[in-house]
């Protein structure tokens, strides 16, 4: 069996079907066989409604009474109804999930599985999956229950596995070093278990191929890129010595550790090949400001790679007068640049020595004398091919030293796993006169009496600084909300960024209040935040846009509406964008609903540690949402999980073992074109 074959070779899949799976990234018969349950349930340990206890509990029944209703907070629709056996009936309940009341037929049983609980004085089944009973399948104690894709139900799917069922015989051996027949006995109880013991154990044997291929990838990208060579930057003291001692402030000792590794890195003829990650407002810039120094000394130029314009103008600002006092001379090229082909011809004759921009440094006509070092900030912004194309732009037979820059901590124990074979500094300590900001959870009926007061007390007070906000009166504030505008279905249950805009300037009708989000134009999008850093807009309501962005030292206080929809990292990314002064910092996370914060809100209350808070992140919510924060692409890891430290060594024993034979690259070729989406995650280049 070809593995890479396409789904459409699959009974059952016709041309429609193909498109909603390729869609959801399950394009080849490898995906097809590897898109596991994420759950199985046992349907004949169903109890009746008088048996119940508390817990988690399978019934079956009728349901009727079906209703949606708001509740009394704006942001919560009720779904609820009755469900009936010959026993007894039961209360169930769903929040914002107003399809649940068009989805039962009253005269059809069902299945439903959830926890039977006490809320409110009432006994009720609350969140429940629901099964038509007519399509379990009375053979197997487990039934598996697949993610629905479009019109692809889970039911859809145990269908097409069904169908499949000879097919899993022909599946190859992936790995060395394992009993033949391995994968494709997993494999089939993965999907058609018989207990959850078997259904565990497949599972097991799986995550272990998958961190096979994953620690494979990474070494493997360590030996390509150990064979390129580079340009050697010497280290000249003297001359660093006098910039750093030039500098209005003193370097942290991450600071001085990060510059010393990337120092050393760069003075070898291999090319460098490391990440730089600090929490936010650590100093990354001025660690690319030193490293872009000793490069120019050496007569090499430098790209400095930023995802906005409005993001590379602000390095410009900041890193082109620090330069220019040493006699290096820098340029700023985006798309609104005037005059580009005279300064693309500049940058070709080597009369730029520092050039900083955003695509337009990828273009085929922006071409470099002596690159000799890249530095992309915020580089998971960018793909492969992208960052790909700025490297090739180094003389022939040189790759240039590469620094990338992320500002999302990675748990310790995530770098050692998947970037054990990749140069990493950390940037740990915060620039003296940095103070943390101080984080409060309040509900949603809190904000009249809890937080419009402490926004005008904000709003008073006299401005941070001079340079950024200095048209502004007072503090500047940020509100988050996660809609865009209102409308129909689930995003109408959230307030919008233009409607939190008007409601704030009846508020606040002596403040100037604007809104800002990612379907706005670039230009008008930079015009929106180069208006707030100016100090001329007093409370900027946006999405999730500004994560990532231009330094308001003067922006004080950040307001993050639903902060129980965002994952902890997103927020404490979001956090970031304040305190980035010298005066005292608040975040506010607004909850809706009458449940109690949840784990990661209480987290980020107690700390503003971004490193601690990813070590949080990984157990609570895997290392998806980290790595795909960091790279261009989620890492995705299917059944994998990178907390299992003992499987993780015992991948990492296979790997060796496999790499000691040169043969096992030719032999086994589905491994090796398996891993390629792995290589590209985890290099830099």
């Amino acid at each position: 069996m070809d593995l890479f074959e396409g789904v459409e070779s699959l009974k059952g899949i016709g041309p429609k079907r193909a498109e909603i799976l390729k869609k959801a990234g399950i394009r080849t018969l490898r995906d097809f066989f590897y898109n596991l349950p994420r759950d199985y349930e046992n349907y004949q340990a169903a109890t009746s409604i008088a048996e119940m206890r508390p817990g988690k509990v399978v019934v079956r029944g009728k349901i009727s009474e079906l209703r949606t209703r708001r509740a009394r907070r704006r942001n919560l629709s009720i779904t609820e109804g009755v469900v009936l056996d010959d026993t007894g009936a039961v209360r169930v309940v769903w929040f914002n999930q107003s399809y649940r009341a068009r989805q039962f037929e009253p005269e059809k049983e069902y299945f439903f599985s959830g926890m039977y609980e006490m809320k409110n004085g009432r006994w009720q089944l609350t969140a429940p999956s629901a099964m038509l009973a007519a399509d379990v399948d009375p053979s197997s104690s487990l039934n598996p229950v697949y993610v629905a894709h479009g019109k692809i139900t889970s039911r859809d799917f145990r269908r097409l596995y069904a169908a499949a069922r000879d097919k899993f015989a022909e599946i190859p051996d992936l790995l060395p070093g394992v009993p033949a027949g391995k994968r494709r006995e997993e494999l089939f109880t993965a999907h058609f278990p018989e207990t959850m013991a078997d259904a565990t154990k497949a599972r097991k044997y799986l995550a272990y191929e998958e961190l096979f291929e994953l620690l494979l990838a990474a070494r493997l990208n360590r030996q390509e890129n150990e064979k390129l060579r580079a340009e050697i930057i010497p280290f000249p003291e003297a001359k660093i010595r006098a910039f750093v001692n030039a500098l209005p402030f003193k370097l942290t000792g991450a600071q001085k550790r990060a510059t010393w590794q990337i120092f050393q890195d760069m003075g070898k003829p291999t090319p460098m090949n490391r990440l730089l990650q600090g929490d936010v407002g650590s100093g990354k810039t001025m660690v690319a400001a030193l490293a872009t120094y000793e490069a120019t000394l050496a007569g090499g130029q430098v790209a400095i790679l930023a995802p906005t314009a409005i993001l590379a103008a602000q390095h410009y600002e900041n890193i082109g007068p620090l330069l220019g006092k040493f006699g290096v001379r820098t340029a700023l090229l985006t798309g609104a640049t005037k005059h580009k082909p005279e300064l693309k011809k500049q940058i070709r004759a080597g009369e730029v020595d520092v050039v900083i921009g955003t695509h337009a440094l990828l273009t085929d006509d922006t071409e470099f004398a002596q690159l000799a070092l890249v530095v992309i900030d915020e580089q998971h912004r960018f793909g492969v091919g992208q960052r790909q194309k700025l490297m090739l732009k180094s003389p022939a037979g040189l790759a240039p030293h590469l620094l990338a820059m992320t500002a999302t901590p990675i748990p310790r124990s995530l770098q050692l796993t998947i970037f054990g074979d990749l140069d990493v500094s950390i940037l740990d300590e915060l620039p003296s006169g940095r103070q943390p900001v101080t984080t409060k959870i309040l509900t949603e009926v809190e904000t009249k009496n809890g937080l419009y007061p402490e926004m005008l007390r904000v709003l008073s007070l006299p401005p941070d600084t001079k340079k950024h906000g200095a048209k502004a009166h007072g503090q500047q504030i940020y509100w988050i909300c996660k809609a865009i505008e209102d409308g129909d279905g689930r995003e109408s249950e959230l307030t919008s960024v233009k409607k939190r805009a008007r409601r704030l300037s009846e508020v606040f009708p002596d403040k100037v209040v604007e809104f800002l989000h990612g379907k706005m134009k670039p230009a008008e999008k930079d015009a929106v935040m180069a208006r707030f850093s100016a100090g001329e807009i007093d409370i900027l309501v946006s999405t999730t846009v500004v994560e990532v962005g231009v330094d308001v030292p003067n922006a004080t206080l950040m307001v993050i509406e639903n902060a129980e929809s965002y994952g902890l990292a997103q927020l404490h990314q979001l956090r970031g964008r304040v305190g980035r002064g010298a005066s005292a910092a608040f975040c506010y996370l607004i909850t809706t609903g009458d449940a109690r914060p949840s784990r990661r809100l209480c987290e980020l209350e107690k700390s503003c540690d971004g490193f601690y808070l990813a070590e949080v992140d990984l157990k609570l919510r895997g290392p998806g949402e980290i790595y795909g924060a960091l790279q261009h692409g989620a890492l995705d890891l299917r059944i994998a999980s990178l907390t299992d430290t003992k499987l993780i060594a015992q991948a990492q024993i296979g790997v060796n073992e496999f790499l000691q034979s040169g043969e096992n690259m030719l032999k086994y070729q589905e491994l090796m074109a398996g891993i390629k989406k792995y290589q590209q995650l985890t290099t830099l280049n």
